[in-house]
C-alpha cells in the first residue's frame, strides 16, 4: 500500500480530528462522501466523551446539513451491505439516532437484519404504540429470513435426508431432483424457444426417521446472549413444525420463564423476553429437569455463555443426575456477531465432566448435532 493511500485511510478512520486533514486533490469526490457519512455518525464517538466538534473545513458536514434519514439513504448507496448493515445497527444502538426511531415508515425501510433486531429489542419499551407496530414488523421479516436460512438445514436434518435412489410422488420443492428432471425430459426440447418442456418432474423420496423425542431448549436471556436469544426463538420455531419433536422452550436469567406456548412463534418470544439482569443457571436446569417425562427420548440444550451468578453446586448436580437417568445433554457455548465463542471454559469443563457435552456451534451444526444425537 503506498503512503498516499496509508494516509487516505487514516484521514477517513480519524475524521475531521485528524492533525493535518487532506486536500481536495488528496481526496476524490467518492472520498468526501464517505468522509461526510462516516463523520456524520462517528463523530458522536468523541461528542459522547466529552470533545467538541471540529467545525468548518473542506467538505465539513455539521449534524444540521443532514438528516438521520438522508444520511442512512446515502450510506446504503456508499457502503458494502455487510458494512451499511453494522452502521445501520450502531446508528440506533449505539448512537440513538432518534430520527430513525420516530417514523414508522423510516423503520420499516431499514434492512431487516439481527443486528438491527437486537438493537430494536433493547429499547422497545421506550418506543410509542405506533413505532411498537413498526419494530414488530421489522422482528418478523428478521425472523422469516433466519428461518429461510436455516429451515431446511433442520428439516434435511431431523426428519430426513433426500434419497436419491428412489422416486416419490409427492411433489415437494424440497424434494425436486433437478438433474433428473433434466435427463428425463432432454426429448421434449424446444428448439425454437430454446427450452425443455417439463413433462415429467422427478421428485426424491426421503429416508424417513422416527423420532418420538422431547427437545427441552434452555436459553440464557442475560444482556449478553441476544444473539442466542434470537437464533434460539427461530429454532424453537423450526423444530415446533416438525413431526414428532415436542419442543419445550424456557428462558431465564435470576428468573426462569417457560415459554413452551409460545414455542410455535419465534416473534412472539423474542417480543416477549426480558434482557438483562444475573444469572442463575442451576436454577433453570432444575427447573427443566422437572419437565423430563421420558429421559431416554430428551434431549436437554443448555444455550448459555456459562457464566454462572449462582453457587454452582445445584448447577452441576442437576447436570449430573439428568446425566444419570440418560438424558442427552447438550451444552450449546454463546457466539458472538462473528461467530467466535464467548463463553467461562472452566465452567463448561465442569459441565462437560458431569455427562454434558459441550461444543461452540452455528445454528447450522447445531441441527446436525441433534440429528446426530437423535439417532
Amino acid at each position: 500500500m503506498s503512503s498516499e493511500e496509508t494516509l487516505r485511510r487514516w484521514r477517513l478512520i480519524l475524521g475531521r480530528y485528524a492533525a493535518q486533514p487532506l486536500s481536495q486533490t488528496q481526496f476524490s469526490a467518492g472520498d468526501w462522501k464517505l468522509d461526510q457519512a462516516l463523520e456524520y455518525l462517528y463523530g458522536r464517538e468523541y461528542e459522547g466523551r466529552g470533545l467538541a466538534r471540529p467545525s468548518g473545513g473542506p467538505g465539513s458536514l455539521d449534524p444540521s446539513q443532514l438528516r438521520a434519514v438522508d444520511w442512512l439513504n446515502r450510506s446504503r448507496s456508499l457502503f458494502p451491505q455487510e458494512v451499511f448493515e453494522r452502521m445501520q445497527t450502531q446508528a440506533i444502538d449505539r448512537y440513538q439516532l432518534t430520527d430513525l426511531l420516530s417514523d414508522p415508515a423510516v423503520l420499516r425501510s431499514l434492512d431487516a437484519t439481527p443486528g438491527l433486531a437486537k438493537a430494536l429489542l433493547g429499547m422497545r419499551g421506550r418506543l410509542s404504540g405506533q413505532m411498537r407496530d413498526a419494530v414488530r414488523e421489522v422482528i418478523q421479516k428478521t425472523v422469516d429470513e433466519i428461518t429461510r436460512k436455516l429451515r431446511n438445514d433442520f428439516v434435511n436434518a431431523l426428519v430426513g435426508r433426500r434419497n436419491r435412489m428412489r422416486r416419490s410422488h409427492i411433489k415437494s420443492a424440497q424434494n425436486f431432483d433437478a438433474r433428473a428432471t433434466i435427463a428425463a425430459n432432454l426429448k421434449h426440447y424446444d428448439v425454437e424457444r430454446k427450452q425443455i418442456v417439463i413433462e415429467h418432474p422427478r421428485f426424491n423420496a426421503r429416508v424417513k426417521r422416527n423420532l418420538p423425542w422431547d427437545v427441552v431448549l434452555c436459553v440464557d436471556q442475560s444482556g449478553s446472549m441476544m444473539d442466542s436469544v434470537i437464533y434460539s426463538a427461530v429454532i424453537a420455531g423450526i423444530m415446533s413444525s416438525l413431526p414428532a419433536v415436542r419442543v419445550k422452550l424456557v428462558v431465564f436469567d435470576t428468573s426462569v420463564v417457560d415459554l413452551t406456548h409460545l414455542a410455535h412463534d419465534p416473534v412472539e418470544v423474542l417480543l416477549t423476553v426480558q434482557l438483562g439482569g444475573g444469572t442463575d443457571i442451576g436454577r433453570a436446569v432444575a427447573y427443566c429437569e422437572s419437565l423430563v417425562g421420558n429421559p431416554q427420548r430428551t434431549v436437554f440444550a443448555l444455550i448459555s455463555d456459562f457464566m454462572e451468578g449462582a453457587a454452582p453446586g445445584p448447577l452441576l448436580a442437576a447436570v449430573q443426575r439428568m446425566a444419570q437417568s440418560r438424558v442427552k445433554l447438550l451444552g450449546l457455548a454463546a457466539l458472538d456477531e462473528s461467530a467466535n465463542p464467548v463463553y467461562d471454559r472452566q465452567m463448561a469443563q465442569r459441565l462437560a465432566d458431569k455427562g454434558m457435552h459441550v461444543a461452540a456451534l452455528t445454528p447450522t451444526h447445531f441441527a446436525q448435532w441433534l440429528a446426530e444425537v437423535m439417532n
